[in-house]
């Protein structure tokens, strides 16, 4: 792991710095994440009448790995989950395929069972009180999204059965407490590209449900593990017929 991030990390750097002598050289780089992000930040410098220089090569190169993992990585897992549930059960791959309101509740009921985050920290920054205990400042909070989306006690008796019509009504309606949902965390700190990834996601399955139905092989088995993210531990072989 330690091999393929020195590998990433070099790999970024040269695009960064080629990209930085493009824009020494008076070529506009503002029409990808990378051109504006190096805009911002030499604007940022060239204004900046105090002594910060603006973000340093690791910093960009780590909004770019951030970018593209935020981006890349929790869309590709959310889609392999929906196809492994929607192959488990056809009758809501029929529907999902005849009305597109079907898909949202198929994708929230997904990141609910299987959010591609199974774990998020937070750090307390003053004195608070969460459920009668107090936490003075400094002190690492981890919340298990995977515990709370399967609670009984919040979802109901059927908390570990796939069942998108929980959120006919929508994400308020679905369970006892609506913060009890939070697959892209939740409040100001929430995941800023969540529109983003769900509208990437509905587009990627509303074209494969437009031109195939599948299932999956018998040789499929369902061994959910965390590999920083929420993964099968197997392949998801996948058989798929042409409609």
């Amino acid at each position: 792991m330690k091999a393929i991030n020195t590998e990433v990390e070099e790999m970024l750097r040269g695009i960064i710095e080629k990209r930085q002598q493009s824009m020494k050289n008076g070529v506009i780089h503002n029409d990808d994440l990378l051109g504006l992000l190096l805009e911002a930040n030499t604007d940022y410098s060239d204004a900046d009448c105090k002594s910060s220089k603006g973000m340093t090569m690791e910093d960009v190169i780590g909004e770019c790995k951030l970018f593209y993992f935020a981006g890349m990585e929790t869309t590709a897992v959310l889609l392999t989950w929906t196809i492994v549930v929607l192959s488990m059960h056809p009758e809501w791959q029929d529907r999902a395929r005849e009305e597109v309101l079907q898909v949202a509740m198929v994708f929230n009921e997904v990141l609910r069972l299987y959010p591609p985050v199974v774990l998020i920290n937070r750090r307390t920054y003053k004195e608070i009180e969460l459920g009668g205990v107090t936490y003075p400042p400094g002190v690492m909070l981890a919340l298990n999204i995977m515990s709370i989306h399967r609670d009984p006690a919040i979802w109901g008796d059927d908390s570990d059965e796939f069942n998108p019509g929980r959120f006919a009504e929508g994400v308020t309606k679905a369970c006892s407490d609506p913060g009890a949902f939070f697959p892209f965390s939740w409040g100001p700190r929430n995941c800023i590209g969540q529109n983003f990834a769900l509208l990437e996601a509905k587009v990627a399955i509303s074209m494969i449900l437009q031109r195939f139905t599948f299932d999956l092989s018998p040789s499929y088995m369902h061994a959910p593990c965390t590999v920083l993210t929420l993964h099968p531990q197997h392949d998801v072989p996948v058989r798929l017929r042409r409609l």
